[in-house]
């Protein structure tokens, strides 16, 4: 798991969360050319050994810098996971949200699901979705962590169903469908996907993962839709 203005549910709930509350001090490691290049490296180590396996001196070891400069960026190792938290919900709006700004109803539902099964397939990050490997790993650890991934999953969540229920109103979608039922489905569905396509390593896992999702998609369409 989760920013022109365009009027669409993607816009309305894609909104980035408060950013972390620890104040975040200007000084950077020597070397180093910006705090987000920090971010890129420690998402790509946490998406393939946790956020819990990524600690300061990790990443301090992996950059070949001192703990002491990064702890000019993060003074804990909380707040370096909240940091990467955040980044990878940056990315993750850039890769998946952001290009279907200017679809709306049906067509923004099925682009936000192509687009999170594209951003999964290409391995956008090392390790597969950031956000279904960090719900399975805080779902049960209380916390500012969990408390940030909760909230950026709801929020997805919330920008798939109001993209049906938008599509709804504009008569794409039955009027008996339950449209968060239907999105808790496609979720469901897109994180069988990145599970298969990490335990098993089966290359057409995110094929069957899409051919399932729009395929449930078509079922709830009117006839009129089913058509087109």
């Amino acid at each position: 798991m989760k920013n022109g203005s365009p009027q669409s549910a993607a816009t309305r709930h894609s909104h980035r969360p408060a950013s972390p509350a620890a104040q975040q001090p200007s000084r950077r490691p020597r070397g180093l050319k910006t705090r987000r290049t920090i971010l890129r490296k420690a998402v790509n180590i946490a998406s393939l050994e946790g956020l819990e396996g990524l600690t300061i001196g990790r990443l301090a070891t992996t950059l070949r810098i001192s703990k002491s400069g990064l702890f000019a960026h993060f003074g804990s190792k909380e707040d370096l996971q909240c940091a990467v938290v955040d980044e990878a919900r940056d990315i993750f709006v850039e890769k998946v949200i952001r290009p279907a700004w200017h679809f709306k109803g049906l067509r923004l539902l099925r682009a936000l699901c192509e687009n999170w099964l594209s951003y999964g397939e290409q391995k956008v990050f090392p390790g597969g979705c950031f956000f279904s490997a960090a719900s399975l790993e805080f779902d049960d650890r209380p916390g500012p962590v969990r408390d940030r991934i909760v909230g950026l999953m709801k929020k997805w969540l919330g920008n798939l169903e109001h993209a049906a229920r938008d599509a709804q109103a504009a008569g794409e979608i039955r009027e008996d469908v339950d449209v968060h039922q239907l999105a808790f489905e496609i979720q469901a569905l897109a994180m069988g996907g990145n599970w298969s396509s990490r335990l098993f390593r089966d290359p057409a896992a995110f094929r069957s993962a899409q051919a399932a999702i729009l395929r449930r998609i078509d079922q709830v369409t009117t006839t009129e839709q089913s058509r087109k």
